[in-house]
């Protein structure tokens, strides 16, 4: 039977309803349950499920980027040994992780707190080498591997194979917080020193060439001296686009058109997103594990993606994090959940501007 993108999606069918094998798709993602070192409210090891779950409620045809699921859209099943392998580990490591977030990260001179953070920080970085090995056999094949989080330290081996496949990369960082904490509550790969550790272990010269941040809320005096400093030096890696500015530039008269576009001027030709969902607004996504009031309405994260588009830019890969279904719905209700409905059309509208702009090949 031929596939009907109009036709509601089967109880058998594939992320979006669509009949596709990893074989036959560009776009390919890949699951990481896991939430370890969330500080505030854990639950984005879930996400990936329930966007899973969601996803077969979105209309396929698109507005603005037409079919993308025509170039094929599958994703690594859960049940995949990678996947259940990082869910052990988060499991583990949650473990670990629980009493020195109750301690504030203050383990010096406590035995059993400083093997603990040992034990998560070692967990983490297996996570990071079992995505980045997936990630680079997929751009082997010539796929777009999408990581699905899992909290936002999920994405880094990732990040660092793009890096490495295509050097000068410029990173779209959307997310209410700078991410930009040195080893946070102690845990080296923390949620929220994702930003700081691509900046400062793939960063220039190679990997990385520029981090845009957009939608920035929430961050500490030594990240915004991190952002201010280096401008201050000349050295231009971190562009921060903080949110009460922009939005007192809206509110005095500027276009988020004209923002945008010069929001994606600080980008280079090629372009990886890593979009942490509590950089809309969370009314959005409001059972995210570190929701911050202000944020992108869903039509002007569209723009940005937009803007990339008309700018010639190509967006070669992307993340999407820290989307957590509500704590009291049940697994089997998860496709029918808020947080996760609006991640499976972020998803999707990802897929689609990446899909317009073809796929450029790894520079070798």
């Amino acid at each position: 039977m031929a596939f009907d993108p109009d036709a509601a999606a089967t109880s058998d069918s594939g992320l979006y309803g669509l009949p596709y094998s990893i074989d036959e798709s560009r776009f390919v993602i890949v699951p990481v349950p896991f939430d370890a070192t969330t500080s505030y409210r854990d639950g984005a090891r879930n996400g990936p499920a329930a966007v899973f779950e969601a996803s077969r409620q979105v209309d396929l045809f698109d507005i603005d980027f037409g079919r993308p699921y025509e170039q094929g859209i599958a994703s690594v099943p859960l049940e995949d040994k990678t996947i259940r392998k990082i869910a052990q580990l988060n499991r583990e490591a949650r473990k670990y992780a629980v009493p020195v977030i109750e301690a504030g990260g203050q383990v010096e001179g406590k035995p059993r707190l400083e093997k603990a953070l040992l034990e998560v920080n070692r967990r983490s970085k297996e996570v990071n080498e079992l995505v980045e090995k997936l990630t680079r056999s997929l751009l082997g094949e010539g796929r777009t591997p999408v990581i699905l989080g899992g909290d936002h330290s999920t994405p880094f081996g990732a990040i660092k194979a793009y890096g490495s496949e295509f050097p000068g990369l410029g990173i779209l960082h959307i997310d209410a917080h700078a991410d930009l904490r040195d080893a946070y509550e102690g845990f080296e790969w923390s949620h929220a020193s994702i930003m700081n550790n691509v900046v400062r272990k793939i960063g220039a010269p190679g990997g990385i060439a520029a981090l845009v941040q957009v939608g920035i809320r929430d961050f500490g005096e030594k990240e915004h001296e991190m952002i201010t400093g280096g401008r201050r030096r000349g050295a231009t890696l971190i562009t921060t686009f903080f949110d009460a500015r922009v939005k007192a530039r809206l509110h005095a008269g500027e276009t988020w058109g004209a923002i945008c576009d010069e929001i994606v001027g600080h980008l280079p030709k090629k372009v990886y997103i890593s979009f942490d969902i509590d950089g809309l607004d969370p009314v959005l996504c409001p059972d995210t594990g570190t929701p911050v009031p202000g944020g992108l309405s869903l039509n002007e994260m569209l723009e940005l993606l937009r803007a990339l588009g008309r700018s010639g830019r190509r967006i070669i890969g992307f993340d999407l994090n820290e989307v957590a279904p509500n704590p009291g719905t049940a697994p089997a209700d998860w496709g029918s959940d808020w947080n996760a409905n609006v991640g499976a059309r972020v998803l999707y509208k990802m897929i689609g501007a990446a899909a317009q702009g073809g796929s450029p090949a790894p520079e070798r």
